[in-house]
This record gives structure tokens, sequence and C-alpha cells, in this order.
């Protein structure tokens, strides 16, 4: 039996040279114009049955019962035309897309903002809008595999837009600025789909700042209908519904539900290893304070509260734990029926678990607390504020620093903390986007996380 392995014909390239193509004598008796046979020795008899010889035009040489045949190569070798564009690589967003894609059945209605995910041949459209927001310098490719996972495990239930209006570079322009987009998006969205009633929010790192912005500016907001000019006449039960949504708390007019930040800095990044990157060394700390804004732009000094140097008004983190005349922050927070903080125990550099969590440090659990959960292997920890916790805590008589003023305003709403640890990990390194799964084929491990916050969601 003879066993031949020939490489699949190579196109030759038109060659603007007139030298003629590169021409080898085999002195095994092979045809000319073709590089020479590697003769290859087995190591052990190839089993019978039929012979394994692929097509081609290029010629076996008899001498060799076992060979490796290379097609012809042109000579000299043909380069690129410099005149003639050059393909454009873009593997970074291969490498955060290019493993996840939308499954059969699955509908991605893209638009000039965002995509929305969608299962198609739902029996009806479905109610329930799930806004999805990106972190510092993310996209809405960051949710991919999540919103995925959203529609797939809650069919016929859920319609998930990923945000596209703050991405990149427009991620530095500060969290009043995002907010205030994203609120603009929003209202986009369910002008498009008059027949969405309730509303959820899920944001990872910064994006969770600009999502309670947004709701702030949402806060009590009735879309206005578009009216034909003509006069319109109500039953009686819709005079009823109509007054019912001005009493009751809405977010751009729809049912508030779930609000979950994932790592988010609710705490900004200022203070003792809250940016844990700089291993808690006080003069580094003091000095990113100082140079947040070159990086980061106004991003950079929300987040490390230096944005009062000018104004005279307080940080705007902290001006976001209240009630203004114009932004109801906590009474938006207040209408949602549940609100989640995942937090990454260690190896986020980018947030540190106090902030991501919203405690104080003797409030964070001890090591010996943190147990392991069979079902969701990185969640090691669960804690459910109670209305009597926020009691308390309004009576507790401590210093009252930037950072003790914003733990007493947003823990006057109960919150449901979950905290995960990637420690046994091979992806712990990168925690802060593994949490999220910001792209499967690096963050994976990062699943689990996205699992619990599906099983838990509220509809």
């Amino acid at each position: 039996m003879r066993i031949s392995f020939t490489y699949p014909t190579v196109p030759t390239f038109p060659s603007t040279h007139s030298a003629p193509l590169w021409s080898v004598k085999n002195p095994a008796s092979c045809e000319t114009g073709m590089i020479p046979a590697a003769t290859i020795t087995p190591l052990h008899t190839p089993p019978s049955g039929p012979s394994f010889d692929h097509p081609s035009t290029t010629p076996h040489c008899p001498s060799n019962p076992f060979s490796l045949r290379f097609p012809p190569i042109p000579f000299p070798f043909p380069f690129p035309d410099p005149s003639l564009p050059r393909p454009r690589m873009d593997f970074p967003g291969r490498l955060a897309t290019g493993c996840f894609r939308p499954r059969k059945g699955l509908k991605v209605d893209a638009d000039f903002t965002a995509e929305e995910f969608f299962y198609p041949d739902a029996k009806a459209p479905p109610e329930h809008l799930v806004i999805m927001v990106n972190g510092l310098i993310g996209s809405a490719a960051d949710w991919r595999y999540a919103a995925g996972q959203f529609v797939k495990k809650l069919p016929d239930k859920v319609i998930v837009h990923r945000s596209e209006c703050n991405s990149s570079r427009s991620t530095f322009d500060g969290v009043d600025t995002m907010g205030e987009r994203l609120a603009e998006e929003v209202l986009g969205v369910i002008r498009r789909r008059p027949e969405l009633q309730k509303i959820s929010f899920v944001a990872h790192s910064l994006g969770g700042l600009v999502a309670r912005y947004a709701v702030g500016r949402l806060f009590d907001h009735i879309p206005q209908l578009k009216s034909s000019g003509a006069a319109q006449s109500f039953s009686t039960d819709e005079q009823k519904q109509h007054i019912e949504q001005f009493h009751h708390e809405k977010i751009a007019g729809l049912e508030p539900v779930n609000f979950i930040t994932v790592a988010t800095p609710h705490l900004g990044s200022r203070g003792n290893k809250q940016f844990p990157v700089l291993c808690g060394l006080p003069f580094l700390e003091r000095r990113a304070s100082q140079t947040a804004h070159l990086v980061a732009g106004r991003s950079g000094k929300h987040l490390f509260l230096t944005d009062d140097e000018n104004d005279g008004k307080p940080p705007l983190l902290l001006r976001m734990v209240t009630d203004s005349e114009d932004l109801k922050f906590i009474s938006a927070l207040r209408a949602f029926k549940r609100r989640v903080a995942y937090a990454n125990v260690n190896y986020d550099h980018m947030v540190g678990w106090r902030t991501s969590s919203i405690r104080r440090q003797h409030e964070l659990p001890k090591s010996s607390e943190l147990i392991k959960n069979d079902k969701y292997p990185h969640i090691v920890y669960e804690e459910q504020s109670t209305h009597d916790d926020v009691c308390n805590n309004a009576l507790q008589d401590q210093k009252l620093d930037l950072e003790e003023e914003m733990i007493r305003g947003l823990n006057q709403v109960p919150w449901t903390r979950v905290d995960v640890s990637f420690q046994k990990s091979r992806q712990r390194y990168i925690a802060h986007s593994t949490i999220q799964v910001k792209s499967y084929w690096l963050n994976s491990d990062g699943a689990d996380v996205v699992f619990h916050m599906i099983d838990n969601f509220l509809l």
C-alpha cells in the first residue's frame, strides 16, 4: 500500500518579473519544475485498507512509496502591490466577539445605536426591557454573552438592549454627560416599542454610575403620546390606568423591577484600596487623584471626587446619593423592586471590594465566612439587607467623611450584595472583566455569575 500526502495546489500570483519560474531537477527521477519530494520513513507498517491518495495535478514519485509532495512555488516570490489597500486587521474585535454568535432562533435587531436581543417566534412581544450598560472604554460587545444567555433562559419574557451611546473614548466625558445620553437612548427604545411595560438595568463598572444617573433623570418621566390633532375619548378603565400611571413611581413610564450593578465603584475610586492597582500606597493614591483627569477626562474627576474644585458644588457622586429638585436619584433607586451589587472579593485591580459592595471596612465578610457555592462556584457570599438595617444605618454616629456620606445615602434603600471570588481560577488576574464575561474566550469562568444573575432575576 502507498500513502501519499499532497498539499492542495496554491494559486500562483502574476509576477511583473520576466524571469522564468524556479526549476529543480529531482535526482530521484521526479518531474522537473517541482520541489524535491521529502522522503518520510514510516515508524510502523501502515494498516491495510484503501489508498489515501488525494487527487492532485502534482504527480507522485514512484521511487518513494511514502512521500510528502509540495506544490510548485513561483520564483522570485511575489510580493503584494504597495499601491493596493491592505486588509484591515481587527484582531481585538474578533477576539471579543468572534467566539459568540447569536444562536439559531435568536434575533438580533440592529439599529444605529445598538443591538437588541429577543426571540422572534414569541407568541406575544416581550414586555420586559433589560438595558445593559458597559463601563469605561467599553462597548456594547462587552455584554454580548450575557445578553444571549438572558434571552436563551428567559424566552418570551425579556428583550435585551445593549446600550452603545457611551463607548470607547466617549466614556471619558463624565458620568452626568453619559447619563444624559443613556436616558435619551432609553426613551428612544421605548418609543419604538410601545408594548413595553417593565424595565430593568444591568450595568458593569462605571456603567453602574451612569445607570444611576440616568434613572434619576428618567424617574417619573411619562413619555408624551403622539397626538393626531383630533379629540380623543377614553373609557373609564383607560382613564383609571392613565391616572395610576402618574401616581405610581415609574422609570421612563415603565415599571422598574431590577437594578443590578457588577463591579461598580459606587463610592468612587478615592480612598485606601478603592483603586487596588495602586496597592494601597498613600502617595500613589494622592497622585492618582491629582492626575486622573489627564487619563480619563471628566470621568476621572468624578471617580476620584475632584470635580468640586471649580464650581464649588459637592462632588457629583455625593450629590447622587440624595434627591434634588430636578434629579431624584434615591427615589429612582427606591422605585426598583430589587437592587443588587455584585462585587469582586479579590484580584479586581480596577474597583475595590468596599466601593463595589457599598460597605464599610468592618462590614466586609471575614475569610472564614466566604463559602463556595456548589451551583455557582464563584459566588462565595450573599447578603440581603432589610428595612431595619436601613433604619439602623441612619442612626449610626460616625465621622462623616465623603465615603461615609455616600454609604449612608445609598443605604437609604435595601441592597442585595453578592460577593464573587475567582481566587482559584486561571482568569483571576482579569477578574474585573471575568465577572462580566466580557469575552468568553478570556473570561468564561464568570459564566456562573451571569447564570446567578438570570436565575434570581425578577420578571
